[in-house]
Formats: structure tokens, sequence, C-alpha cells
């Protein structure tokens, strides 16, 4: 039996309306991104699972609880598994930071691998502490289920370095909307993407629902 890595996003925050970048901004989940978070527990409670990984922030750890009380099992923070520090961008409209940062923004946009935002992190300084996290997990649990709560530009971020995809494409190259699901699995011919961006343990009205 291989490893299985289940990568899940948080559920939708209001910021998933507002579009204003979110970082280390820690807000709460909305009613609809509570529920998301419930029907992702009422699916997968059945999965034997080895451990449930998460990011410190409010609005991952709202979306590992239905799964953790269901099944019992405690869940792990991590601060690898933290958003993108936007810096000074952080809860600003994209309208406003390419006004206020036009060149950096620019920049971002071009070459997020190692051009953060203002004050912020690129994509190889997440890569980084994120990848401490996946070794962690593949050296405890060689096999089995291991689920992953963390964020959308972490999440997109791993899987590009995991499936050797260039880091600065991360935004380009993947899509990660609101309390999605991607599995990898690990084996002799190293990891293999099986799911991305699955929603469809959910109904049709979370996951129609706007800015998700």
């Amino acid at each position: 039996m291989s490893l299985k890595i289940y990568f899940l996003r948080h559920g939708e925050t209001p910021y998933s309306q507002l579009g204003s970048y979110c970082g280390i901004t820690d807000p709460d989940l909305t009613p609809e991104g509570q529920a998301m978070a419930q029907a992702f527990g009422e699916a997968h409670q059945a999965l034997p699972w080895e451990a449930i990984y998460c990011s410190p922030m409010k609005r991952t750890i709202a979306t590992a609880r239905p799964l953790c009380t269901a099944i019992g099992l405690e869940m792990q923070l991590r601060d690898g598994l933290k958003e993108i520090n936007y810096g000074e961008w952080e809860d600003k409209t994209q309208a406003e930071v390419k006004a206020a940062y036009a060149d950096d923004y620019m920049h971002w946009l071009t070459e997020p691998a190692w051009n953060p935002p203002t004050g912020g992190e690129t994509a190889v300084q997440i890569a980084s502490r994120a990848s401490l996290v996946i070794t962690e997990i593949e050296q405890k649990y060689p096999s089995g289920n291991v689920l992953v709560v963390s964020h959308k530009a972490t999440i997109r971020v791993v899987l590009c370095s995991l499936l050797g995809i260039d880091l600065g494409r991360y935004r380009d190259r993947i899509d990660m909307p609101a309390a999605s699901i991607s599995v990898v699995k690990f084996d002799l011919h190293g990891p293999m993407l099986q799911s991305l961006g699955d929603r469809s343990y959910m109904g049709d009205a979370l996951r129609n629902r706007p800015g998700t």
C-alpha cells in the first residue's frame, strides 16, 4: 500500500467574495465555508486516515474540525502549511495593489518564484517551508491516507514542487477552488497526481458559489 496525501484547501471565507489578498490575515469561515467543511467530513469519514496535518490558521482548523471530530483523530498543526505572506498587500484589493505597488506587482506576476509581494514571501520560500512538512509525512507514514489542510497558494506551490512544474507558474498552471481536494500518491516512481481541485463531494449550491 502506498502513501496518499489528500490536499484540502480551506472552505470559503469573506475574502473569497471580496477578492482581497488574504495570507497571514486570519478570517473565520463563512456559514457556507462551514457547510463545505461539514460536507467534506461527512463524505470522507469512512476512509482509514493515518493522520491529519493542518495550517494553524482559523480557516484551516475550522475546515479540518468536522472530520477530526467524526473520526476522533487530533489534527497536527504545522507553520509550514500556512498561506503565503502577502506583506504590505495583505487585506488590499488587486486594484489597490496595482495602484500602490505597480513595479512589485508586475515582477510578482511575471516571476513569483523569486519576486515576492512587497515585504512578503516568494514561492521558493513557501516551497522550502512546506516541503519540510511533506518530508515529515513521508517519513512517518510510508503508507495509508494523510490529510493536509492548507491554503490556495501553498497547495499550488507544493503540487508544482512535487510534480516538477516550474514554481514560477503556480498561479498559471493550477487552479484550487475553496474546499477542493487534490490527491497525490507516492510510490516507487515518485509523486503521481491522482485528482486535482475535486469538489464533487459537495452539493451544487456550495460548488457553484461565486468567488470560490
